[in-house]
């Protein structure tokens, strides 16, 4: 027995495949005459089988041979091997048949083997050989898991997908799956049977559904699953104590077919974000189809959708202006591959090198710019103001001035809700940018050009997005922990970058010049709940496979973000995600005036001078956890 099971363990030899197959055949023979004349054994003699079973083991090895039904391995047995062995049994059988024929009406003999021994032992063989290869297949799937610990899955979803699903994890070696049930939503296919695995509707208490069905994991093979049944699935899981797992969409499936190591763990973006129609109003095509279109930032990982975004448009030409040379390369890469039509020009350049960027206005003559680029995360500005006062306002001054030097249509800044009532550098300089654009924009109808129009939208943390806090929580549960807070109360606003995107598109098709759009960004959510949210969706538990550590607010951090200023009012919109901001006119040329002051203080590279600038600017920048507080103008 046990070298039978070391053999079922291994690569069965395929001359042993072979060799049993043709065995297989002789009984299938046998059998077969004895079923076609009521097991009369006097017949064997008569009808000389023992002289015929030659002739038939032997077109029967050559059709085997040649049709390669011996190469396959056993406990990887696919429909393709059932198919090679249905044309080596189906081609041998015919030929068999036609020599039956020539001998009895050519020749006259009339003991050569009748039709129908033939056609019985055609099924026959069909049938032993199949179940040959069945038998092994589960022989060897029992041994490789009789020592293996018993993991219960519901799969979610008993459509097409989730009999896929079952099928990738009965081939899985790693692990055995007791497949509890399915689940589905379909009471029409409630008590129906799958591959032998029932179908269930989830109960109204699901939670208590799954402790009660001793649950340990549950699969997600829905392919649109409305963003609030997911939530509620996995919300459920995760007091259930259950982990949860997606299958990815059909067309990320290599070659079309479902590998195990795809179906991945549900990650924190896919129940934090909110639906997000495509967009396709006449609106936004009469805005941006036929466009030469400037993306400032492209390679970032909001520019980078934001051209994803715009090609959907069929821009005349897209220009992706980027400092970074690596992931502006790998966006170059990626267009080329998915849109071989597209017009796009890679420009690698800084925003801050007026001669640079004169150069790119002056050679394609861009009728909309979205600027993206800028300096974000907080700390690092808090250390380096003078270089958060050049990349983020110089920049942002050199591409406004030269977009009106050059006729662009329409310019929108992109900018953050750091900037209202802003307690970092960084904060204070996006503020600086919205105060710049708008009032150029307020300059220029003063002065009569109402070419150029300048727009601003603010929003809040985009999920994913490069320096987020997500990708930094899921590296440090990768590596076992701490998951580290800065404090307890924290919280932030968050959307998917691709709403993010989504509504700036809108906000630009909206916009006549001057406004600053804020974006609903739903509710605030605390950082230290996200980071548990995390850790329960890797299947770890908070406390024993991993620790959580509060560090301390970081140098210009608040602990609650806002959207609005507190002299700005707030109007709606034709769209109800996106809001208007009303501000006071400022006095455009004295801001102009004065921001370009501020900027001259770059050559001095004196902090405390530049701080002291930006405050008296942005009289509502109240540093806080920082060395410039006592800079403050109010406090």
């Amino acid at each position: 027995m046990g070298h039978i099971q070391q053999l079922f363990k291994q690569k069965m030899p395929k001359q042993l495949v072979f060799g049993t197959d043709i065995c297989l055949s002789a009984l299938s023979f046998f059998i077969a005459y004895l079923l076609r004349y009521n097991f009369d054994l006097q017949k064997y003699t008569e009808l000389s089988v023992l002289q015929m079973l030659p002739i038939v083991l032997a077109v029967r090895a050559v059709a085997f041979y040649y049709c390669r039904t011996h190469a396959g391995i056993l406990r990887y047995t696919s429909l393709d091997d059932l198919r090679k062995l249905f044309v080596a049994l189906t081609t041998s059988s015919f030929l068999l048949v036609i020599s039956q024929l020539f001998y009895n009406k050519v020749l006259g003999y009339q003991n050569f083997i009748p039709i129908s021994v033939l056609l019985i032992d055609y099924l026959g063989c069909m049938l032993a050989l199949s179940l040959f290869r069945g038998w092994a297949k589960i022989v060897h799937y029992e041994w490789q898991h009789a020592n293996a610990n018993k993991v219960n899955v519901i799969i979610f979803g008993a459509g097409e997908v989730g009999s896929i699903t079952l099928q990738t994890l009965q081939q899985d070696m790693g692990t055995y799956y007791h497949f509890v049930s399915f689940l589905d939503d379909d009471k029409k296919k409630q008590n129906l049977v799958i591959n032998g695995v029932p179908i269930q509707c989830p109960s109204a208490d699901f939670v208590s559904q799954l402790k009660t069905l001793q649950v340990d994991l549950l699969i997600v093979a829905v392919q649109q699953l409305p963003l609030s049944r997911r939530r509620y699935l996995v919300e459920a899981c995760l007091n259930a104590g259950v982990q949860v797992l997606v299958v990815p969409p059909v067309y990320k499936w290599i070659n079309g077919v479902l590998s195990f190591k795809q179906i991945r763990e549900v990650r924190i973006e896919d129940v934090l974000g909110r639906p997000s129609a495509e967009i396709d109003s006449p609106l936004l095509h009469k805005e941006l189809q036929n466009r030469t279109i400037l993306v400032t930032g492209a390679a970032g990982s909001i520019g980078s959708e934001l051209v994803r975004q715009l090609i959907k448009f069929k821009p005349k030409q897209l220009i992706l202006l980027d400092q970074a040379e690596s992931p502006l390369y790998d966006l170059e890469l990626e267009l080329t591959e998915l849109y071989v039509k597209l017009h796009f020009e890679v420009v690698l350049g800084d925003i801050c090198n007026k001669a640079r960027m004169e150069a790119v206005f002056r050679t394609f003559r861009p009728e909309l710019v979205f600027h993206c680029a800028a300096y974000k995360h907080v700390p690092v500005m808090e250390e380096n103001p003078t270089e958060s006062l050049t990349t983020n306002i110089l920049g942002t001054k050199v591409l406004a001035d030269l977009a009106v030097k050059y006729q662009t249509q329409k310019f929108v800044l992109l900018s953050t809700d750091k900037a209202v009532n802003p307690t970092s550098v960084m904060g204070a300089s996006k503020r600086l940018c919205e105060m710049y654009v708008q009032a150029m924009d307020h300059y220029l109808r003063d002065s009569g050009n109402k070419r150029t129009r300048f727009i601003t939208t603010r929003f809040g943390n985009v999920l994913g997005s490069t320096g987020s806090v997500i990708p930094r929580f899921r590296k440090q549960i990768e590596e076992g922990g701490p998951v580290t807070v800065t404090h307890p109360d924290i919280s932030r606003y968050f959307m998917s970058i691709r709403e993010a995107c989504q509504l700036v598109l809108e906000a630009a098709s909206m916009g006549t010049g001057g406004e600053i759009y804020i974006f609903d960004m739903g509710d605030s959510i605390k950082i230290v709940d996200l980071a548990k949210k995390m850790i329960k969706l890797s299947g770890l538990t908070l406390g024993k496979d991993i620790q959580l550590v509060y560090t301390g607010l970081r140098p210009g951090e608040k602990l609650e973000e806002e959207l609005f200023h507190e002299n700005e009012s707030v109007q709606a919109t034709a769209h109800p995600k996106i809001s208007l901001a009303n501000l006071l006119a400022p006095q455009s040329e004295q801001v102009l005036k004065e921001i370009q002051v501020l900027i001259d203080l770059f050559t001095s590279q004196n902090n405390v001078d530049v701080i002291k600038k930006m405050k008296q600017l942005v009289p509502e920048y109240v540093s806080q956890n920082s060395i410039y507080q006592k800079f403050d103008v109010r406090g």
